[in-house]
């Protein structure tokens, strides 16, 4: 398993883990293997699990921080969709006896927002909820997710330059074996690190479709950048957040670059999204999700999705740009045609001074 070999060294090399950092790497590792094994042992009791089929399934992606996540929780409202929820990512089996794995994740996230308390105001943490699929490719130590928590950058330069068909097909596998355990229903699955992985996904899920998320650039890179020191802060002896900026900036960058060169091909299977139209109108969006898709909505869903978005007020958040060493102008610059290619509402004043500029140039 040579994903695990470089993700081992990057820990050891680059990571600078802490006493906790390194006990919670070590025990995510046993984990993540500990349900390959299952994979394998349940496959050979029932080899109906790998017939599963897994028919036109839905990917939410697109910029981060633009929406992604309140989407798919009004959308798991939907008896009639399958999503994959928190507790299922961390185990897909339960172990002898009484199940008790939704209330054993929920503990550990409990205390993982003792650890990182700035994570309630960033992003809502729950058992039950809807989870990226960045935690099931995670499963086989291809997964963006190692990112996002350490600093790892050896292991994901070899990540990118591997590609992602390996993880999509495993991908696909862990839908069979949670589907194999429920009924055959569409899926919705989000995350917004689908977009670097467009053409794997393509060729394990031919008939996929898609819905892109679309936000003004800065806040996307400003908010992404302060979530990723959150989340790699308890686990860390030292925090870089220039680095962190560069990091989330390239990323950005390159996401919004593949969703320019899909949109010169039009195609009936992609749904864009835009952040401020969302927030204004939540569900109608949904409607919009649902039309767009030819899916019916009930009325008992509109009514759990109404309920949901009563008790899903977030605090707004504010983000200094320099504490990340991220420079306005520029980033203007780099993002001017992703936002005039789409439209994007810019939401920070930056944008007026970039805008004068180009006038004045031209």
């Amino acid at each position: 398993m040579p994903a695990l070999g470089v993700l081992l060294d990057a820990y050891e090399q680059e990571a600078q883990l802490n006493v906790f950092g390194a006990h919670a790497a070590k025990w995510d590792v046993l984990r993540c293997l500990s349900n390959l094994l299952r994979f394998d042992a349940e496959e050979e009791q029932d080899p109906g699990v790998l017939a599963e089929p897994i028919e036109a399934p839905i990917f939410i992606t697109g910029l981060p921080r633009a929406g992604t996540t309140l989407l798919h929780s009004l959308l798991a409202e939907d008896a009639m969709l399958l999503v994959p929820r928190c507790w299922q990512t961390m185990s897909p089996y339960p172990g002898g006896g009484r199940d008790a794995r939704r209330q054993r994740v929920e503990s550990q996230l409990r205390m993982f927002q003792r650890l990182a308390p700035e994570i309630a105001s960033l992003h809502a943490l729950s058992a039950d909820a809807p989870q990226e699929c960045t935690e099931i490719t995670a499963q086989v130590f291809q997964s963006v997710r190692y990112e996002a928590t350490h600093r790892v950058p050896s292991y994901q330069r070899w990540l990118d330059s591997h590609g992602h068909l390996a993880a999509y097909r495993f991908h696909k596998r862990f839908l069979q074996h949670l589907q194999h355990q429920s009924r055959a229903l569409p899926w919705v699955l989000k995350c917004p690190d689908h977009i670097h992985a467009l053409k794997a996904i393509d060729a394990v899920y031919p008939d996929a479709r898609f819905v892109f998320f679309h936000r003004d650039p800065l806040h996307v890179i400003a908010s992404a950048s302060k979530l990723t020191e959150v989340l790699r802060r308890p686990f860390t002896r030292k925090i870089d957040k220039g680095e962190i900026g560069r990091q989330v900036t390239a990323r950005v960058r390159e996401a919004a670059e593949v969703m320019i060169s899909r949109s010169r091909a039009t195609s009936e299977r992609i749904l864009h999204i835009h952040y401020l139209s969302f927030s204004r109108n939540p569900l109608g969006t949904v409607e919009q999700f649902y039309s767009h898709f030819g899916m019916q909505i009930s009325e008992a869903t509109r009514g759990r999705i109404a309920a949901h978005l009563v008790s899903a007020r977030t605090p707004k958040n504010r983000y200094d740009m320099n504490e990340f060493g991220l420079e306005p102008s520029e980033l203007c610059r780099q993002f001017m045609p992703y936002v005039e290619q789409f439209g994007v509402a810019r939401e920070l004043a930056a944008w007026n001074t970039a805008s004068a500029h180009a006038s004045l140039a031209a």
